[in-house]
């Protein structure tokens, strides 16, 4: 594989992941951002993004000499041979995905763009996104290719470099054939499309796993009416090979900085083409109810009133592995729960800082103070290997609300505790261990 000069526009969590594993890969990576301040950290290999490997990849790429960081897009395209856009596509007015970075980004460097230089979008663009790139540009020597993302928050590094598949798509086919061999390093197929299918692609898969998570959930649900258990459930489901493990444990609803934006972005999609995605609807119906089902239960945990009451919170991050708070479901039951009068202590061991409506603590054991119940809410491991004792000790109340089926019930009733998962029996004790 030749080496390739690549600009990558944005070093956030998509970007500098990027970044870092195409200099990995041996090619020769810009990342460029606005803020200096970043820019001057991540030039000296300091990462904020906490993702494992990632700074060391970093630290490798800068001392290799293929990987290096700089302020401005416009002067650091002139002679790239592909530019990547990893800028932020947030979720719009009314469910649509903003493209402002993106045109920003179109009009800032279009004209000084290398003759055949590949312009990438790597960031989650809605479909015809290619397109509106190439009518903004008004050049026919400049290739608009897709090459969608997929990368899970807490293993980007190793989904980036053991990739299930690599998608790249343009209207120019040898385009994107040249893009697909920038990852030739990798052993994984290519797939090859037009560019409007490639775009589809991102949105396709994080919807149906949206789609799965929901159903989960309410499979749950249906457990704790009929008295089953969702863990049996779930494993006789998940031999079955059409149908597979992955996504299939419930939670207090999908979030993160993927799933709520691009479902959303796919419905107006749908609805720019007169096409009624109930079943997508209905599955972002379901995870608002399943957050919903998660306040009531912790609200029967305290005697069914929440003002007033001292609630113990484990968890804030979307997921565990990642400092990332972006539609994080744990936030988002925290915030309803404050909403109706509840005290809220907080811990997670990514997350330092204020949090409106909540007091943050820095140990773990500083939640269960005086709390009328305590909430499991991210599936960090450390919480499993907690003194449950000594938890209970510093408890007023006995109820554990576990909302990722992470602990293990025994444990916390041979502390004196009660618990309660989502779609398991509940496990109550009968007096408070002193």
């Amino acid at each position: 594989m030749t080496p390739a000069r690549i600009v990558v526009v944005g070093t956030g969590y998509v970007g500098l992941t990027t970044g870092a594993c195409l200099a990995s890969l041996g090619h020769f990576v810009t990342c460029v951002d606005v803020d200096r301040a970043k820019v001057s950290r991540l030039g000296a290999g300091r990462v904020d993004i906490l993702e494992p490997g990632l700074a060391d990849l970093v630290t490798r790429g800068i001392a290799a000499g293929r990987l290096q960081f700089v302020v401005g897009a416009r002067d650091a395209v002139r002679t790239a041979e592909a530019v990547f856009l990893c800028v932020p596509t947030p979720m719009g007015a009314g469910g649509s995905a903003d493209l402002r970075a993106v045109e920003a980004v179109t009009a800032e460097i279009g004209d000084v763009l290398p003759v055949g230089c590949a312009l990438v979008t790597k960031s989650t663009v809605p479909v015809g996104t290619s397109k509106r790139i190439e009518e903004m540009l008004g050049r026919t020597d400049v290739p608009v290719v897709s090459n969608p993302e997929f990368l899970r928050e807490g293993t980007a590094v190793a989904d980036f470099l053991g990739p299930d598949r690599i998608v790249v798509g343009s209207d120019d086919l040898a385009a994107a054939r040249r893009v697909g061999e920038l990852y030739a390093e990798l052993d994984a197929p290519v797939v090859v499309a037009d560019a409007a299918s490639a775009e589809l692609v991102k949105y396709a898969a994080n919807c149906y796993l949206a789609l799965k998570l929901s159903y989960v959930n309410s499979i749950a649900e249906l457990c704790e009416r009929l008295g089953a258990d969702i863990d049996l459930v779930t494993e006789g489901m998940g031999y079955d090979r059409r149908i597979g493990r992955t996504f299939l444990k419930p939670g207090p609803g999908w979030g993160g900085s993927c799933l709520p934006k691009d479902t959303s972005a796919l419905v107006k999609v749908a609805e720019s083409v007169d096409y009624d995605f109930r079943m997508l609807t209905s599955a972002i119906d379901e995870n608002i109810a399943q957050r919903d089902r998660i306040v009531a239960k912790i609200a029967g945990a305290v005697g069914g009133t929440l003002a007033g009451a001292r609630i113990g919170v484990l968890g804030l991050a979307f997921k565990a592995g990642t400092n990332d708070l972006r539609d994080s479901p744990a936030l988002a039951v925290a915030s309803v729960l404050g909403a109706l009068g509840a005290e809220l202590v907080a811990y997670d061991p990514a997350v330092d800082g204020e949090i409106d409506g909540m007091t943050v603590v820095d140990d773990a054991y500083q939640v269960a103070k005086d709390a009328d119940a305590v909430v499991v809410l991210t599936e960090w491991a450390e919480f499993k290997h907690l003194d449950w004792r000594a938890m209970a000790e510093l408890m007023e109340g006995i109820d554990v609300v576990d909302t990722r089926n992470l602990l293990d019930p025994r444990v916390i009733v041979d502390a004196g505790l009660s618990w309660q998962g989502v779609g398991r029996p509940r496990a109550a004790a009968r007096i408070k261990v002193s």
